[in-house]
């Protein structure tokens, strides 16, 4: 027989059935079997017979027994594929309708999940022939309880993983706070064992006691009368008891003291600097600006003024002020100054080495007349060298230079 040939390929017809003879059943689509009826085609039904002759009335009968049969088990085989059908559409129904329980958004739909759904379902409602014969027959209900299992499975590992992403999307604020407060429990934590360790543990004691600075002030005495404080804790030392031991030593005019951790004081003194003499009985008394004796000394210092305080006590007003007076001249006008002399705070008088005199008045405006001084030193020794005379830097803006009588 001939088929045109063309693009569109279709199965040819097949030729009108003998008579006599059935037709072969045509599979169609849907692919889902159609519920066979439970009517007996006109073919098997049973032929009437004749009460009278036992015949078959008329040409009901033309199915033979091989037919007959063949039709019966054609029948149970739809009846199978029809229950199979209805047990395997009931069975994914309740798991799509697990998975949308577990599906955080009803309103959701997946295409791409339905697509496969649907493909799952015609794969597994595809019925084929077994005998060559037209009979269909199922997938085994072991094919269909694995797959069951493993879509359950699967909906149980996708339903945890959303309850734990929703779990840490609510619980993300908290967390995040939890971390905080743990955060500055350790910081707190750590703060106070510092402390703890720093204040009260032998680990940070004073052990050693380092002195700096000293020339007349002897090391080993003001290391020895600071040595109350050795064993305490860096943190607990006595800053006011170190006070009261340094005070006994007059030569220190200042002090400052470092912690070196973990075991050592570091104390660095700065000694008073003498700036004048004062003649007391047949020895000499180097006195600094706060009338402190640094040292005595039995003959006059040669590059050291002699301060004539007369009736006045050292510390006085007075006295400060020759101080200042004395510590505001330059160091090439300071070291030709012999005496100085006060009788009063405004009324302040140098000697130099020359002979000649230096009418300072108060210490106001100091460093003006310092600088006046030196130019009408050096302007003197420029022109008349060896001549005594008295400067007037009273007035810093208008220095005097006059003949001494």
């Amino acid at each position: 027989m001939k088929r045109p040939e063309g693009f569109d390929e279709r199965p040819a017809r097949p030729d009108a059935a003998a008579d006599g003879a059935s037709a072969p059943r045509q599979r169609r689509t849907p692919l889902m079997p159609r519920r066979p009826s439970r009517e007996p085609e006109p073919e098997a039904q049973e032929a009437r017979l004749d009460p009278a002759t036992d015949e078959p009335v008329g040409e009901a009968v033309t199915a033979t027994a091989d037919d007959a049969s063949t039709t019966s088990a054609r029948d149970r085989a739809g009846a199978l594929a029809g229950a199979a059908g209805r047990r395997l559409g009931a069975g994914l129904s309740s798991v799509a309708g697990r998975l949308r329980e577990y599906t955080p958004d009803e309103d959701h739909h997946d295409p791409e999940a339905e697509r496969r759904d649907a493909e799952r379902f015609a794969r597994l409602t595809d019925l084929h022939d077994a005998d060559g014969h037209g009979s269909e027959r199922p997938i085994g209900a072991g094919v269909r309880a694995a797959e069951t299992a493993r879509e359950a499975r699967v909906a149980k590992r996708r339903r945890r993983l959303l309850e734990r992403a929703e779990v840490r999307r609510f619980t993300r604020r908290s967390r995040h706070r939890r971390a905080a407060w743990i955060t500055a429990a350790s910081i707190f934590l750590v703060f106070g064992v510092s402390i703890l360790v720093a204040v009260f543990s032998p680990l940070m004691a004073l052990q050693t006691i380092e002195i700096k600075g000293t020339n007349r002030v002897d090391e080993t005495q003001l290391r020895q009368a600071l040595s109350d404080q050795i064993g305490t804790p860096l943190a607990r030392l006595d800053f006011g008891a170190i006070k009261k031991d340094i005070a006994g030593f007059p030569l220190i005019e200042s002090y400052v003291t470092e912690e070196a951790p973990p075991h050592t004081l570091v104390v660095t003194v700065t000694e008073r600097t003498p700036v004048v003499a004062v003649q007391s009985g047949k020895s000499f008394d180097l006195v600094d600006p706060a009338g402190i004796v640094v040292q005595s000394s039995p003959k006059q210092p040669t590059n050291m003024p002699v301060a004539d305080i007369g009736h006045a006590k050292l510390g006085s007003s007075e006295f400060r002020t020759m101080t200042e007076v004395v510590l505001a001249l330059p160091s090439t006008v300071r070291q030709q100054v012999t005496s100085v002399k006060g009788s009063t705070a405004d009324d302040v008088t140098l000697t130099l080495k020359d002979g000649s005199t230096v009418v300072w008045g108060n210490p106001e405006q100091s460093d003006a007349k310092a600088a006046l001084l030196a130019a009408l030193v050096k302007d003197h020794a420029a022109r008349n060298p060896g001549v005594v005379v008295e400067y007037d830097v009273s007035a810093p803006d208008n220095g005097v230079i006059r003949a001494k009588k």
